[in-house]
């Protein structure tokens, strides 16, 4: 029977997975070992999709007539400043008395995918051979760890979730890919290089925040009327606020809101015709329904 080899998502998780296991562990720089166990850890991704110019020299030089590039399959790289770590864990992956692989990543789809990238990275025909089992960890308390260990997933339970975090990966390299060499080029066609970034989600974003700051930048003050009220009813008061109940929203009017008056002339007759006067209380409720978002779309 060989080792059993788990693989955390970072230093401080693989400590606290050893401190859940049997056993006295001998540590190293790299990993903790002890007779049944090896734990080591990443460093977040050490394992990312080829950049295009170490696919093919051909796309070192950005420009329109080489895009789009669309490879057939994505070949993955080692990132250059987590190198040592990713030898260390190759080095362990490919041990002769490891026989069982235990992802340790964080639950979800980006833990998913720093492991299988490093897996796909490190493999042999010796390491496809090995098991492969899912920690599947929603707290870091010792009762959580342990019991997280004594029911290991198997590997084939979780290709739907690689398959859904491969799919983000690729979708993110494509389209920050050729739009930011395809924006890059176009912004430099009179000379020089300007590098012109674009990704999935940060363009959108940064659209957001640029809408949002424009909005600030074109808003024009406007005066209001808020209308307060002190209510008494026995030896009890209360503090009630005046609303609109025929208020309905207008594209025209986007800061419109049910307790906002914009006239003075018109807050001024209502509070005449409110102040030191008897009120009705009436209770009224309503039954809404909201449907539910649609699925995020890529």
């Amino acid at each position: 029977m060989g080792k059993t080899l788990i693989i955390a998502e970072k230093p401080s998780v693989a400590a606290d997975i050893v401190k859940a296991l049997p056993g006295k562990f001998t540590r190293t720089k790299t990993h903790y070992e002890n007779d049944d166990y090896i734990v080591s850890h990443a460093i977040g991704h050490l394992v990312s999709i080829a950049y295009p110019e170490e696919i093919d020299p051909r796309f070192q030089k950005w420009n329109l007539e080489n895009l789009p590039i669309l490879p057939e399959e994505f070949p993955l790289a080692v990132l250059p400043a987590t190198k040592s770590q990713y030898n260390a864990l190759c080095k362990l992956i490919r041990r002769r008395d490891v026989s069982v692989i235990v992802n340790g990543c964080d639950a979800g789809r980006e833990g998913e995918l720093i492991f299988k990238y490093i897996l796909k990275q490190a493999s042999t025909s010796s390491v496809a051979a090995k098991t492969i089992r899912r920690l599947w960890l929603q707290s870091m308390t010792m009762g959580a760890i342990r019991d997280g260990l004594a029911n290991l997933r198997d590997n084939s339970e979780m290709l739907p979730l690689e398959d859904t975090a491969m799919c983000r990966s690729e979708s993110d390299w494509l389209i920050g890919i050729n739009a930011t060499r395809a924006l890059t080029s176009y912004n430099s066609r009179f000379g020089g290089f300007r590098k012109t970034p674009c990704g999935r989600v940060q363009t959108p974003t940064l659209s957001m925040i640029v809408k949002r700051e424009n909005e600030r930048r074109s808003f024009t003050p406007v005066t209001y009327w808020e209308l307060h009220a002190t209510f008494a009813y026995n030896d009890h008061t209360y503090e009630g606020v005046w609303i609109d109940r025929d208020f309905r929203k207008d594209k025209s009017n986007p800061h419109g809101r049910q307790n906002r008056i914009w006239d003075s002339t018109r807050a001024e007759e209502i509070t005449g015709r409110c102040t030191g006067k008897e009120a009705t209380v009436e209770e009224t409720s309503k039954k809404t329904t909201q449907r539910s978002p649609l699925l995020f779309d890529l």
